[in-house]
């Protein structure tokens, strides 16, 4: 006989075996009834073996039992299933949808219904597969919860919280492409045997797709982000301010990857990749300025430019041919001054690599002598040891440098430095140990250091934050400007020859980008003119007046080209709904309001006092200076004085979306210009392009994931 959950209870010799009943756990008939039984009323008669009937056959019969209270419920698996005598002593359950038979009762064995409800439930049905018949599935089915009448054992239905979910082909494909974005997987992934295994094991139905479909889907992806970041860039009120970064390939082709910043409604700050276009011929002249059409066509931004900063060592050649297309899609402001900058991260490490360039032969054996500690167990374990003895304080690590990455070399000087002591020791401890620096060579080390100090804290800047803020990089240069400006006059001619070679690449980047930070630091009411004042007193001595001027009356010129352009319309006095346009004046003050009498009066303001009113611009820089909390909110002043300050406002907002690097926080010590991996480069240009942008979009969650698929196949 047949236990509720499907398993046989044999009979031993002629002893009668009492079924237990579970109270959760109840037969079901093939008409759908509850055979409800309990100890004494269900058992097996001991010369039969079969569950009493009247007629003595192997078929199941209704029970008379007395009532219950518990009411008996009907199985859903009935709906989708009918009972056929197969033989005398067989019957099946064939499923309504696909006709499959499967075991109902052979004898005295009923087999239960758990394997019925798993065909329905868990989805293997083939005709339910092809959508047939899908009104005949009231829902999904779902276990029944604790303490209702079930054929479902509790073992294999723990809960009923997870409802069952219908399989979509589109959407594991979406999903598919979507991991393919987010984690830089190869395209061919999906045809590797090893992931083509595991997905049939995990869902059987699936169509696995191949490389072509997936590269469809993947664009296809990208153009569904990037509608939505479209739509997005199209409400921001101000203008847009791009990057341009140049990478290298094995395939000697380049790629220019072009990054929007802008401000939004809300005054949050946004930073986006554009776009990445492939160029043939990286060193032409034309390169950046075809680029940059591309994107100015590309997101309809022609009168929306605001600056554009890049990599300074692009030649003159790219940069004649890139300010005259501006000019043409783009109304030039402030005279083109705020159109072209230069990278400040590209800058540092540019100067970096000339401070390394000149101490090379020392920094080879400090490299040296540092492989020789580090790369065995046994030279370190004396050089500790060393350490130890001689109490030497520093707690810094021996390593060695990557030399794509100029801080780690930075890094590894300063370690070596400060355990020059135990180099020394160990020179004479260990015959092996050849070519120690001499006492010239540290020397010079202190040197490089210190200068590299200045670099890397201005550098680690752009690290602490995605949206590093040109405030407190022109703190920074203006710093480091004054003391190279000091230090051209030591007496040491290689500090004094180090100090004039950096100073002149950092007054290319001050000549350049002097104006675009001097106007940052203007619009942070903490700071206003007065930094400006004080830091060019310090780098220009007494020809700081003259430079001040010209960012005074910059500031003021670009304020009147503002004051000149339309403004959206912003609320009166007479739209905060408490003045009725139809009320007459005589309401309450008789004729006193009317406009009868007082047009003259009108007139007469106007001219006295035209002359006495201030500007937005005049009104802020006059206003008492700002306590300079630490974490100030820049953005969001601007956003609570918009009103105050409509025309000025307008301007920050562009002013300060302006970036002051190209270059991403992971990438800001680099010292050679990035190169893409050979499997991208071997891609079509447009996939590259869908690839990283749609990931940048998705990682930023402009846009949330859509059930809608748009297929490209290729």
């Amino acid at each position: 006989m047949a236990t509720p959950d499907g398993e046989n209870m044999e009979s031993s010799g002629k002893e009668i075996m009492v079924i237990h009943h579970d109270e959760d756990h109840d037969m079901t008939t093939p008409n759908g009834e509850n055979m409800v039984a309990r100890e004494d009323e269900l058992m097996e008669t001991p010369d039969t073996g079969k569950l009493g009937s009247p007629d003595g056959h192997n078929e199941l019969a209704l029970v008379e039992v007395q009532p219950n209270k518990r009411r008996k419920k009907k199985s859903i698996v009935w709906e989708h299933f009918t009972i056929e005598s197969v033989s005398a002593d067989c019957r099946r359950a064939y499923c309504k949808q696909c006709k499959q038979s499967f075991a109902y009762s052979t004898g005295s064995k009923v087999a239960g219904t758990s394997h019925l409800k798993r065909h329905i439930a868990k989805g293997t049905c083939s005709a339910l597969l092809r959508g047939q018949d899908k009104n005949q599935m009231v829902a999904t089915y779902t276990p029944p919860s604790r303490g209702t009448v079930s054929d479902t054992p509790k073992r294999r239905y723990k809960t009923s919280s997870s409802p069952y979910v219908v399989f979509d082909q589109d959407r594991c494909r979406q999903d598919i492409a979507r991991m393919v974005i987010m984690h830089d997987y190869p395209l061919h992934m999906v045809e590797h045997p090893g992931f083509v295994s595991f997905v049939k094991n995990l869902q059987p139905r699936f169509n696995m797709v191949s490389f072509n479909t997936v590269q469809g889907d993947c664009v296809g992806t990208y153009l569904m982000e990037k509608q939505n970041l479209s739509k997005f860039i199209e409400a921001i009120p101000g203008r847009i301010c791009l990057t341009l970064d140049m990478w290298s390939s094995s395939r000697s082709v380049g790629y220019v990857f072009i990054m929007g910043s802008f401000i939004d409604s809300e005054w949050k700050l946004h930073r986006r990749v554009l776009n990445v276009v492939m160029e043939p011929y990286p060193e032409s002249p034309n390169a950046l300025s075809h680029a940059v059409a591309v994107c100015l066509s590309d997101w309809r931004l022609e009168g929306k430019l605001f600056s554009l900063t890049f990599n300074q060592t692009q030649n003159e050649a790219a940069l004649d041919n890139l300010r005259p297309l501006i000019a043409i899609k783009n109304p030039l402001i402030l005279n083109g001054q705020f159109l072209v900058g230069s990278c400040i991260a590209w800058t540092l490490s540019d100067i970096a690599k000339d401070v390394l360039e000149s101490g090379e032969n020392t920094i080879r054996k400090i490299r040296d002598t540092v492989k020789y500690v580090t790369t065995s167990d046994s030279h370190e374990e004396k050089f500790l040891e060393l350490k130890q003895q001689l109490q030497v304080p520093s707690e810094r690590n021996l390593f060695l440098d990557d030399q794509t990455q100029w801080n780690t070399t930075y890094h590894m000087l300063v370690a070596a430095s400060e355990m020059k002591e135990v180099f020394s020791c160990l020179d004479t401890s260990d015959p092996d140990y050849r070519e120690a620096p001499s006492l010239e060579d540290w020397k010079l080390v202190e040197i490089l250091c210190t200068y590299l100090k200045l670099l890397f804290d201005a550098a680690n800047i752009l690290t602490t934050t995605t949206h590093p803020s040109a405030i407190t990089v022109f703190h920074e240069v203006w710093r480091i400007h004054s003391e190279l400006a000091r230090a051209i006059t030591n007496e040491d001619p290689f500090i004094s020859s180090l100090s004039k070679m950096m100073l002149e690449k950092f007054d290319k980047y001050w000549k350049d980008c002097s104006i675009v930070l001097a106007a940052a630091v203007v619009m942070d009411p903490r700071f206003k003119m007065k930094l400006v004042e004080f830091s060019f007193t310090k780098v220009y001595g007494e020809e700081a007046p003259a430079y001040i001027k010209v960012v005074d009356d910059g500031i003021h010129e670009l304020f009147d080209e503002y004051v000149a352009l339309p403004l959206p319309l912003t609320p009166t006095y007479a739209e905060d709904g408490s003045v009725d346009g139809n009320m007459k004046g005589e309401d309450s003050q008789g004729n006193l309001l009317s406009d009868n009498g007082f047009t003259d009066f009108d007139v007469y303001i106007m001219e006295t006092t035209s002359q006495q009113m201030k500007s937005e611009l005049d009104r802020y820089l006059e206003d008492s200076l700002l306590p300079r909390v630490q974490d100030f909110d820049l953005l969001g002043w601007w956003k609570l004085n918009k009103f105050k300050y409509p025309t000025l406002s307008k301007m920050a907002r562009d002013i300060l979306s302006i970036p002051v690097s190209t270059l991403p926080p992971d990438s800001v010590f680099i010292t050679r210009r990035k190169k893409m991996d050979q499997y991208r480069s071997s891609l079509r240009p447009e996939t590259v392009e869908a690839m990283i942008c749609s990931k940048d979009w998705m990682q930023c969650g402009l846009s949330e994931v859509s059930n809608a698929l748009v297929r490209m196949e290729y």
